[in-house]
């Protein structure tokens, strides 16, 4: 499976907020949108990289871009998860159906969890940059955003 790449159009997807409330590609239009995708919530290196991100969020915003973790998590855990950490990261769930948004970005493991991804939206409904990690394992530092984020697609 490939990961979607720049230049390509945002493909069709649905999330779930917490609150019941769908997330679909009308919500990145018009927008510098950041997908953080991570396998597990409560998992060591999950947990890490959402609280260094979420420490970063207002040199994010700063940027123009808005940060959103996504797993095949439920929303319920997913909220537990973000109440544990402290974060303010909104996190979107690809519970059910499960993994069809990841697999639609490129980014689901044969095991039916998320790959460790992040995958930035321009205004234009375009993928701007998009990063797998080699292995679920590897944190992503945050400069490589910071990085993409300076480029444009």
């Amino acid at each position: 499976m490939t990961i979607v790449e720049a230049g390509q159009l945002v493909p069709e997807f649905s999330l779930q907020r917490h609150e019941g409330k769908r997330f679909d590609r009308d919500d990145v239009l018009g927008t510098t949108t950041v997908l953080v995708f991570y396998p597990f919530a409560f998992s060591p290196v999950c947990s890490d990289q959402l609280a260094v991100y979420d420490d970063l969020r207002d040199d994010f915003s700063a940027c123009g871009a808005t940060l959103y973790g996504v797993s095949c998590d439920a929303t319920w855990s997913q909220q537990a998860f973000k109440q544990q950490l402290g974060i303010g990261i909104e996190q979107l769930s690809d519970f059910e159906p499960k993994g069809r948004t990841c697999a639609a970005f490129g980014v689901l493991h044969p095991g039916g969890f998320p790959e460790r991804a992040i995958v930035v939206t321009g205004p234009q409904g375009r993928v701007q940059w998009s990063y797998r990690a080699p292995t679920p394992g590897d944190l992503p530092g945050a400069n490589l955003i910071f990085d993409a984020l300076a480029t444009k697609a």
